[in-house]
């Protein structure tokens, strides 16, 4: 049985002239049918399930539609159309930088986000060392937390979520933060997160990481699904060629 099940699922943005006029005027302009709304689909007629223990790798260019797809499957968005049907506990790291207090300390901004997470203050108090050492942020602790880089913020978050051992575990572009050493690092944080039972879904840009850590595969294009499978080498290479011109959709 899937533990995870997307069925034609579509999502619709609805923009108009509301968004330049006042409230009389947008109620004078539909009486008179004067009213312009368009339409625009980031996602359309989106079909695929996975299994407990499958890394789904989603791949395509800027616009895709690929983080819209992520935050109705999380729950965060409901589909205009179509069903998503989940089993078991789910965990999104889809903007690791947003959540925090600038104002606060790397410390203080640990310990907050934890609390979001679910984690008691015991937990943290038992987890801090090692979750501050493996964003290598031993010297910067104690520091307001708006002084750290973007890709430092990122590191810290990322630290602390994985501590999370969720049953579907969401990824966008989470693998890709700080330097090549790190992103070594984490990307074996994900391998034990997965050895020990989790499917993931991992947004990338990077084609050579879905295809040395996925077995599944959803390509997706201007919000329509181009191919799904478990195929992972051969649709990876058709789309490069479409990344390089050879092949056209």
């Amino acid at each position: 049985m899937s533990i995870l099940e997307v069925n034609n699922v579509s999502i619709r943005y609805m923009t108009g002239d509301f968004k330049d006029i006042g409230l009389k005027e947008y109620v004078l302009r539909k009486i008179k049918k004067n009213y312009n709304v368009v339409e625009f689909w980031a996602d359309k007629d989106i079909t695929f399930s996975i299994e407990k223990g499958d890394m789904l790798g989603i791949i395509g260019t800027n616009g895709a539609g690929k983080s819209t797809l992520l935050k109705v499957v999380s729950g965060i968005m409901r589909p205009t159309c179509g069903y998503v049907r989940r089993e078991g506990s789910i965990a999104a790291l889809l903007e690791l930088g947003s959540g925090f207090d600038g104002e606060l300390t790397v410390r203080e901004n640990t310990y907050l986000r934890g609390a979001m997470l679910g984690y008691t203050r015991k937990f943290m108090d038992e987890t801090y060392d090692r979750i501050i050492d493996f964003a290598e942020l031993r010297e910067f602790e104690d520091r307001p937390f708006k002084q750290l880089s973007s890709g430092m913020k990122s590191r810290l978050a990322f630290s602390i979520a994985s501590l999370v051992h969720p049953d579907i575990l969401i990824l966008d572009e989470v693998l890709s933060v700080g330097d090549g050493a790190f992103r070594k690092k984490s990307e074996q944080k994900m391998r034990e997160i997965i050895g020990s039972g989790a499917t993931t879904i991992l947004v990338s840009h990077s084609i050579a990481q879905v295809r040395e850590m996925c077995n599944k595969i959803l390509w997706l294009h201007k919000g329509r699904q181009i191919e799904f499978g478990d195929d992972v080498q051969a649709i990876c290479d058709r789309y490069q060629d479409f990344l390089d011109g050879k092949l056209k959709l």
